[in-house]
C-alpha cells in the first residue's frame, strides 16, 4: 500500500472512531472541577432559620429583640439525618438573613445568638450544622446576606470590611463551605442608607480563602440565580453567561436572560433554582397543610435537574429547631418517588441495542452511567428487541467539554417504522429529562440537529415512570 492510501485509510478511520478514542478538545468556557461537582449534586437544601422564624416575618427589620430567638429543641444532627434519608446531597444555612442577626457569635456584631438567652448565649449553630453535615456525609455551605438592617455601620465605606471580616470568621472556623451564597439585596439600614457593595473584595476575598467554593449570586462567579424563586430553570437552558457590565442585586441581567443564559456567553456560571417546601422561606405553622407533595417535588425536580439545573430546596426548620413532621414526611415520599421511577434504564437492557449511526455499530459507553465516557455523534438509534413502555427520554451531554448542543429531535417508532412519537428540543446540558405520554415504542432515535461543535452525548436513558407524574 503506498503511503498516501495509508494516510487516506487513517484519515477516514479516524472520522469512524468513537469519541472516546479521540483527543476531542472542549469547547470553551467549560466548568471547573468544583463547578462539575455542583452539577453531580442535583438536590441540596436551603435552610432559613433565624429570628423571622418566631416572629412569623419573612424580611425582618433588625431591631428585634435577641431573646426572641430560642429553639429550645435545637438538633442539626435531626437536620443531617433528615436530609440524608431525603436523598440531599448537602445544606446552605442562612447565617445572616437581612435582619442581621447572626447565627454564630460574630466578633464584627451585636446582634447574634451570643446575645440570645438561648443556651445562655453559648451556642453556635454554625458549628453544630458545619459538624453534623461532616457527620451524615453532607456538603456544608452558607448564605450571608450583605444586606444588613441592624448593623450601625450599614450604608458607610466601613462596612464593606465588617462583611469581609464576617466571611473570613466563617471560613476559618467552620469550613471546608462548598458553596458559599450572596443574596443581591440591597434595602436601607438602621442609618436609613442603603450600601455601595464591594463585589469586587468580596470575590477577591473567598477566592483567597477558599478557592474550590462555588459562590452564588445573580451574576456568579461560579453560579447564578435561575430568575425565579419558583424552582424553574428554562426549557432552553445554557450553562454560559456574558457578565461585562452586570453587577449582583439590580445591576444583573434580565430574568429571562438568568432563565436561558446565553448560548455564547462569555463564563460558565449555570443556573441554580431556588424554591422553598413552604409558601414562605421561614417556618410558619399556619403553613404546616401548604407543604409541597412528594409529586409537586418531583415535578420541580423534572424542571430544574431535568433541564440541566440543580435543585435548591428549602427546608425551613420549626420553632423548636427541628425539621417539622410535616416536611419531612413530604420528603422522604419525594425521595421514594425519585428511586422508584428512575429505578431501571430500558436501553441498559440486554435487549436494547444501542448504536452511533456513524459507525454503525453496537455501543455501550452510551449507558453505562458514567458522565466521563461519550461518544461523538449526530444521531443515536436504539433497537428494542420487541415494543417497550416509554414515556421518558434522558440525555446528557459531558460537560467538562462544554455545552455543544443547541437543537435536537427524538423519534420514537413502533415495529412498523412509523413514528409514535416525535419530541423537540433545544438544550441538553448536563441532564436533559423529557416526559411524554406512554408509547410502545421498538425503535428510538435522537437526531442532533444543530450544535455549536462536533456533538458529544454522554448517556442516554429511557424509563416508564408513573403516569400521574407527567404534566398534560
Amino acid at each position: 500500500m503506498s503511503m498516501r492510501k495509508i494516510w487516506t485509510f487513517l484519515l477516514m478511520a479516524s472520522f469512524l472512531m468513537p469519541a472516546v478514542a479521540q483527543q476531542v478538545q472542549p469547547l470553551p468556557p467549560v466548568p471547573s472541577a468544583p463547578q462539575v461537582a455542583w452539577h453531580n449534586m442535583e438536590y441540596y437544601w436551603f435552610t432559613h432559620f433565624g429570628p423571622n422564624t418566631f416572629t412569623d416575618k419573612e424580611w425582618g427589620h433588625g431591631d428585634e429583640p435577641e431573646d426572641i430567638f430560642n429553639p429550645t429543641q435545637l438538633d442539626c444532627r435531626q437536620w443531617a439525618r433528615t436530609a440524608k434519608a431525603a436523598g440531599a446531597k448537602g445544606i446552605i444555612i442562612t447565617a445572616k438573613h437581612h435582619d442581621g442577626f447572626c447565627l454564630w457569635p460574630s466578633k464584627y456584631s451585636t446582634h447574634t445568638i451570643r446575645e440570645s438567652k438561648w443556651r445562655n448565649g453559648k451556642g453556635d449553630i454554625l458549628k453544630e450544622l458545619s459538624q453534623a453535615c461532616k457527620e451524615y456525609g453532607l456538603k456544608f455551605g452558607v448564605y450571608l446576606s450583605p444586606w444588613d438592617r441592624n448593623h450601625p455601620k450599614y450604608g458607610t465605606p466601613a462596612y464593606n470590611e465588617v462583611f469581609v471580616n464576617m466571611m473570613k470568621e466563617i471560613f476559618a472556623n467552620y469550613g471546608p463551605i462548598w458553596e458559599f451564597w450572596w443574596d443581591g439585596a440591597n434595602g436601607e439600614g438602621p442609618n436609613g442608607k442603603k450600601q455601595e457593595y464591594d463585589w469586587p473584595l468580596f470575590r477577591k476575598t473567598i477566592k483567597k480563602l477558599s478557592p474550590n467554593t462555588v459562590v452564588f449570586s445573580d451574576v456568579g462567579p461560579q453560579v447564578r440565580w435561575v430568575g425565579n424563586e419558583s424552582g424553574v430553570a428554562g426549557t432552553t437552558n445554557w450553562n454560559l453567561l456574558n457578565i461585562s457590565g452586570f453587577t449582583a442585586g439590580a445591576g444583573a441581567p434580565s430574568t429571562d436572560t438568568l432563565n436561558s443564559g446565553n448560548m455564547y456567553g462569555e463564563k460558565w456560571i449555570p443556573a441554580e433554582c431556588d424554591v422553598s417546601i413552604r409558601p414562605g422561606w421561614f417556618y410558619h405553622k399556619e403553613e404546616d397543610d401548604k407543604v409541597k407533595s412528594p409529586e409537586t417535588l418531583f415535578n420541580l425536580y423534572l424542571k430544574s435537574v431535568g433541564r440541566g439545573s440543580t435543585l435548591l430546596l428549602n427546608v425551613p426548620p420549626d420553632r423548636r429547631g427541628l425539621i417539622n413532621e410535616h416536611d419531612s414526611a413530604s420528603l422522604i415520599g419525594f425521595r421514594k418517588l425519585r428511586e422508584t421511577n428512575f429505578k431501571t434504564n430500558l436501553f441498559a437492557s440486554p435487549s436494547a441495542v444501542v448504536k452511533n449511526n456513524a459507525v454503525s455499530k453496537r455501543i455501550t459507553t452510551l449507558t453505562d452511567g458514567k458522565q466521563n465516557t461519550f461518544e461523538q455523534l449526530k444521531s443515536v438509534t436504539v433497537q428494542l428487541k420487541s415494543p417497550v413502555t416509554i414515556n421518558t427520554i434522558v440525555l446528557q451531554e459531558p460537560i467538562q467539554m462544554g455545552q455543544r448542543v443547541i437543537k435536537f429531535k427524538i423519534e420514537l417508532q413502533d415495529a412498523n417504522g412509523a413514528t409514535l412519537k416525535e419530541i423537540n428540543g433545544t438544550t441538553i446540558g448536563r441532564k436533559r429529562i423529557l416526559t411524554f405520554m406512554p408509547v410502545a415504542a421498538k425503535k428510538v432515535e435522537v437526531i442532533i440537529e444543530d450544535s455549536k461543535a462536533v456533538p458529544l452525548i454522554s448517556e442516554i436513558a429511557a424509563y416508564n415512570i408513573n403516569d400521574q407524574l407527567i404534566e398534560q
